[in-house]
């Protein structure tokens, strides 16, 4: 594969405490959020980058042999070590193939290990033969300590020296008020202390931001790689007990630890699961869904969608139980923050859809955990029925931002410069796509959420029913075939927002009960397939719309003016195909079609940007580049949800 298109393909270690290893494929980092040790403080949150990654050669007879590459200003790639990479592959963990000029192979991997800021590193001759005469292989690491959304500096306060602690172990404390790293090793440190300045990340200039930073490098460990593998395992303080009694070789430790993380992966029946398990981290002493990395953390509307396919159709009950009642306690008139709060910070309230999702969600795992077997103990369910009942309560009574139950029974939304739905991008103060009024998605999902509600406690049935009566004749856009995406737009009793958007597929798809059935219910389905679907998922506006954007480039402004007005969004893939098989009868010929159409190009990606995972979004012009968030939670889980679920076969 391309030198380039290898730049693309990143890999990522997660250790289920919200920190995380990741790179690409070509062994350069091209984002600020790269390294090899990157920790959360406070899981999943207050997240440092600690090591970035290493300059890697070998002294041999025939002189240095680099076996690493990096980026620096203005446009430079030094040493040549990227251009020795014969493979790559990323699966049970990240491993990469050097060849030698003499024709000797050097092997290469590194895994995170679960439950532990930790990784460990091994570099190994694949030919006994080569290892003839002196092999010295030599790991200069690149250090900082800096939060994971900034950049370092050159800058005198930074402390070199580490502490000794026996013959194969240092500790690098470079600044006083962040994580010591913990380096265990079976060779020999030395220290060098050096400034590598002007390290270059093409990612974040494309994106446009700064992309240039400074890195320390207190010094080198040197290995006898003709003797045996080479180890090196980095651990952040806090977690050096994973690296065992200060006597026990670094070899022991390795073994160990690679043995636990084998049998861990290998009890995943896929690369794809085992992927999915990197959004499931600790939250307290619970569990919480990061949304996506490098940088998103835990976000309401994303933990909702994507617990569905991450945990329901995955048979991890137990996860999605914990998680939802953690949030249940969280509920604020009516309303559950877009992002948890973490102890002292104030909630953001800014999202009329998460509470809805939260109902939805709770309502599919209580099914779950009875067709299970194992209903949920009567103090959890009442518990979780109590939080969903606030929420409609709140939300009828009226709440923050203009939510309430209007007269026709229809949820109104929004006020000035605010933005509610999940199309919230925002540039300044100005919202790109404000929808306020009566947004199609949220009345499909407070419809739902009140027809779910009323199995549980009877007064929902009623405002359910005047809801449903209302949608349809509010909704029906005849003169196009469609639904409107906002009726009563900017609250003006009649206005319409009939903007061609893919949120009308909630009527009949991606959520438990029909808004639509019939004729019409066909027609939405087929005109969003026409015109909004593609291999990725669904475009957020049609092609003919003069807001329309069809490339998602530029920097951070121009990029959030077209986050939602073309660009392509793989989550909304789960409710197309539900809704594509609900107007053809779910029968098992069209499942069977469905599987053939809409699974293969989205299987496909699993090895173009984030590996094994499903990005954010992706251009809505073709070839429809990946872009954003090159991990993305809930696009995962959509399709975890059709492979196990919807989709499955029989």
């Amino acid at each position: 594969m391309p030198r380039a298109a290898e730049q693309e393909r990143e890999w990522l270690e997660a250790d289920g405490l919200g920190g995380f290893a990741s790179g690409t494929a070509s062994g350069l980092r091209t984002r600020r959020y790269h390294g090899l040790l990157l920790v959360a403080r406070k899981p999943p949150t207050e997240r440092m980058l600690l090591v970035h990654g290493c300059d890697v050669w070998l002294e041999g007879p025939a002189g240095r042999v680099a076996l690493s590459s990096q980026a620096y200003l203005p446009d430079a790639v030094a040493p040549d070590g990227g251009e020795r990479i014969e493979s790559f592959a990323a699966d049970p963990w990240p491993r990469w193939s050097y060849r030698l000029p003499d024709g000797g192979l050097v092997r290469h991997e590194l895994f995170a290990l679960h439950g532990a800021a930790l990784v460990a590193l091994r570099w190994s001759l694949a030919d006994a033969a080569r290892a003839r005469g002196a092999a010295r292989l030599v790991v200069r690491p690149f250090l900082s300590g800096r939060d994971y959304h900034a950049l370092h500096r050159e800058n005198p306060a930074f402390r070199f020296e580490p502490t000794a602690q026996g013959d194969e172990r240092q500790v690098f404390q470079p600044y006083p008020d962040v994580p010591a790293v913990h380096a265990l090793a079976n060779g020999r440190y030395r220290h060098e202390p050096l400034w590598y300045r002007g390290f270059r990340y093409d990612a974040e200039r494309e994106r446009g931001f700064e992309h240039s930073e400074d890195l320390a490098a207190p010094g080198v460990f040197e290995f006898d790689l003709g003797r045996g593998d080479a180890l090196l395992l980095l651990a952040a303080g806090g977690h050096e007990d994973r690296l065992g009694a200060r006597t026990t070789p670094a070899a022991r430790v390795f073994a160990a630890l690679e043995q636990s993380e084998r049998s861990r992966r290998a009890a995943f029946a896929s690369p794809a699961l085992r992927a999915a398990d990197a959004y499931l981290v600790r939250r307290g002493s619970g569990h919480t869904i990061v949304a996506g990395y490098p940088w998103f953390t835990d976000w309401g509307r994303d933990t909702f969608i994507a617990l569905r396919g991450l945990c329901l159709a995955t048979g991890r009950l137990d996860v999605a139980r914990e998680i939802l009642l953690e949030w249940s306690g969280a509920v604020s008139e009516g309303m559950l923050p877009n992002r948890f709060p973490d102890a002292g910070e104030a909630p953001e309230l800014n999202a009329v859809d998460a509470s809805l999702w939260f109902v939805v969600a709770v309502h599919e795992l209580l099914e779950a955990l009875a067709r299970a077997g194992r209903p949920a103990p009567e103090a959890e369910r009442a518990r979780l029925v109590a939080a969903c009942g606030a929420i409609l309560g709140g939300y009828s009574r009226g709440t923050r931002y203009g939510i309430r139950a209007d007269s026709d029974g229809l949820l109104a939304a929004g006020e000035p410069g605010v933005q509610l739905t999940w199309m919230d991008a925002k540039i300044g103060d100005h919202v790109v796509t404000p929808r306020s009024g009566k947004p199609v998605e949220v009345q499909a999902l407070w419809i739902n959420a009140l027809a779910l509600a009323s199995a549980w406690d009877p007064r929902w049935k009623e405002p359910a029913e005047r809801a449903a009566a209302a949608f349809e004749p509010r909704f029906w856009h005849e003169p196009g075939g469609y639904l409107c995406d906002v009726v009563d737009a900017e609250h003006r009793p009649g206005a319409i927002d009939a903007s061609f958007r893919p949120n009308q597929i909630f009527a009949v798809g991606g959520l438990p009960r029909m808004l639509l059935a019939g004729e019409r219910a066909r027609r939405v389905v087929d005109a969003v397939e026409q015109r909004l679907l593609t291999p990725l998922g669904l475009r957020s506006l049609a092609p003919e719309d003069p807001a329309y954007v069809p490339r998602y480039a530029g920097g951070p402004a121009e990029r959030d003016r077209s986050y939602h007005q073309g660009t392509v969004w793989p989550w909304l893939i789960g409710p197309f195909a539900e809704a594509w098989l609900r107007v053809r009868g779910n029968t098992p010929a069209a499942r069977a079609l469905a599987r053939a159409r809409f699974l293969p190009p989205l299987e496909a990606h699993l090895s173009e940007a984030g590996l094994f995972h499903v990005s954010e979004i992706a251009d809505a012009e073709a070839p429809h580049r990946p872009a954003g968030c090159p991990f993305q939670a809930w696009s995962q889980g959509e399709l975890l949800r059709l492979q196990l679920g919807l989709l499955a076969e029989p």
